[in-house]
C-alpha cells in the first residue's frame, strides 16, 4: 500500500514524542493507540498545566485575593477567550463551562427547552446521534409534550436530507445534530440543517464532540445558535468542556443549577442571578481541567487544525485501502464525507472477541455500540469494531492493525 503518497503536513515522529503515554509496550507490543475517536491522549504541555497549578496555583477562583487564588483565577479565566477564538466566536462570554458534551447538550435541553418548548412543538435530531443527544430531548420531550423526530440515514451511514427537508417544518422548534458520527465517521452537513432550521424559525444545537479535534471550527460559517465540545476528546482532562451559544439566546436562559458564582444576589426571599456565562456554572468548577482544556487549544492551534484535518483525511484514505484487502473485514459507515473513523465487523467474529485479540497484540480499538445503538440497530448489529486516527498515528501503525486483524481472523 505505499504506493500512496504520504502528505508531507508535519513531523509526525516529533509530535509523538509530545505524547508520553504513546511510548510505552501493551502485553510485550508497542502499544498502538486506535481508540482516540473515546479520548485523546494528552500532550506533556497539558500534563504540565495541570501539575503547575496543583503544585503552585491550587486555590479557589473568583473568591481569593490572596496571590494563590488571583493566579488560577487569571489561569482559569483565560481559557474561556481561548475557546472562543478556537471556535471562532465573536465573544468569550458566549462560551459557557461544561463538564464536556453530555452536559453542554443537557443545559440546552433543560434550560432552554424547559422554558420554549409546549405539547405540539417538534424537536428533530438524527439516527445517528449520540445517546448524548437523545436521551436529554427524550426526557425533555416527555416533560413539556413535545415531539422528538429523527432524521434516518441511509445504508452508507449517510444523513438523508431528503427526508430532512419533509421533517423540518413550522412545528419545528430546535434541530441537533451530531457534526462527525462517533460509530460511522460521517461528517453531517449541519450548515444545510441550520439553514433549513432557521428558516423555519428554529434553533440549531450542533454536538462538536468528534469534529472539534479534527477539522477546523466557525460557528459563525456554521452559523449554528449552539455548539458543544468535550475536553478530553482534544487532548485535555476529562470532565470539562464547553457549549458555545448566541449571546441574545443564552441571555434569555434561565439557570438550570444553582449555588455559588451564578448568584449576582441571594435573600431568603428571592434570588438573581449573574450574567451568562457564569449564570449557567453553579460551584466550585473544575478548575484544573479548564486550565488544561486552555493548554490542549494551545497545542492544536500550533500545530494548525487545517493541517491535522489534511493529515488525518490522508490516514483514513490509506487505512480504507489497506484494511479493503483483508479477509472478512466489512466496513460499517461508508459514506462520501468522513472523519478518521473506522468502524468495522469481522464477519463470523463477535468485535469484543476481535477487540480483545487485537489488546494482546498491543492494540487498542474500542468495541460494542458506542452509545450509539439506534446506528447498530439500524445496520442489524449489536456492536462494531472502531479504529480511530489522530494525528500522532501513522501508516506503519495501520499496517499493524491490518496483520494484526489477519492473526486474529486466523486464530477465530
Amino acid at each position: 500500500m505505499s504506493a500512496l503518497p504520504i502528505a508531507p503536513v508535519f513531523d509526525v515522529a516529533a509530535i509523538r514524542r509530545d505524547f508520553p503515554c504513546l511510548d510505552q509496550q501493551v502485553h510485550g507490543k508497542p502499544l498502538v493507540y486506535l481508540d482516540n475517536a473515546a479520548t485523546l491522549q494528552m500532550p506533556s504541555v497539558v500534563l504540565d498545566a495541570v501539575s503547575h497549578y496543583h503544585m503552585r496555583d491550587r486555590a479557589n477562583i473568583h473568591r481569593g485575593v490572596h496571590e494563590l487564588s488571583q493566579r488560577a483565577t487569571a489561569s482559569y479565566d483565560a481559557t474561556r477567550a481561548k475557546i472562543a477564538a478556537f471556535l471562532g466566536a465573536q465573544s468569550a462570554e458566549e462560551c459557557v463551562y461544561t463538564k464536556g458534551t453530555t452536559e453542554s447538550v443537557n443545559l440546552v435541553a433543560w434550560s432552554w427547552g424547559l422554558a420554549n418548548l409546549r405539547p405540539g412543538d417538534e424537536v428533530v435530531i438524527t439516527q445517528m446521534e449520540h445517546h448524548s443527544n437523545i436521551v436529554p430531548w427524550q426526557l425533555v420531550c416527555e416533560r413539556t409534550g413535545a415531539v422528538l423526530r429523527y432524521i434516518p440515514i441511509d445504508k452508507r451511514g449517510a444523513l438523508r436530507m431528503d427526508v430532512a427537508r419533509e421533517i423540518i417544518g413550522e412545528r419545528t422548534k430546535m434541530v441537533a445534530a451530531v457534526h462527525v458520527s462517533n460509530a460511522l465517521g460521517t461528517i453531517n452537513p449541519v450548515r444545510e440543517l441550520a439553514d433549513l432550521a432557521h428558516a423555519q424559525g428554529a434553533l440549531m444545537l450542533v454536538d462538536g464532540a468528534q469534529s472539534s479535534p479534527h477539522t477546523p471550527i466557525d460557528v459563525v460559517a456554521l452559523d449554528c445558535d449552539f455548539f458543544a465540545f468535550s475536553g478530553h476528546k482534544l487532548g485535555g482532562p476529562s470532565g470539562v468542556g464547553a457549549l458555545w451559544g448566541r449571546a441574545h439566546l443564552l441571555a434569555a436562559m434561565p439557570p438550570w443549577q444553582g449555588g455559588g458564582d451564578m448568584i449576582a444576589q441571594v435573600k431568603l426571599e428571592r434570588s438573581t442571578y449573574q450574567p451568562p456565562p457564569l449564570r449557567f456554572e453553579a460551584g466550585t468548577p473544575n478548575i484544573a481541567g479548564v486550565i488544561g482544556l486552555g493548554a490542549a487549544l494551545d497545542y492544536l492551534q500550533s500545530l494548525g487544525m487545517d493541517r491535522i484535518a489534511a493529515y488525518e483525511a490522508d490516514l483514513l484514505k490509506y487505512a480504507t485501502a489497506r484494511l479493503s484487502v483483508v479477509d472478512r473485514v466489512r466496513p460499517i459507515g461508508t459514506a462520501p464525507l468522513k472523519a478518521s473513523v473506522y468502524s468495522f465487523v469481522v464477519d463470523g467474529a463477535h468485535p469484543t472477541d476481535v477487540g480483545v485479540l487485537l489488546d494482546s497484540q498491543g492494540i487498542a480499538v474500542r468495541t460494542g455500540h458506542h452509545c450509539a445503538q439506534p446506528v447498530m440497530d439500524f445496520f442489524d448489529l449489536s456492536a462494531t469494531a472502531r479504529a480511530s486516527f489522530a494525528f500522532y498515528n501513522t501508516r506503519d501503525e495501520v499496517d499493524v492493525l491490518a496483520d494484526a486483524l489477519e492473526k486474529v481472523i486466523g486464530w477465530l
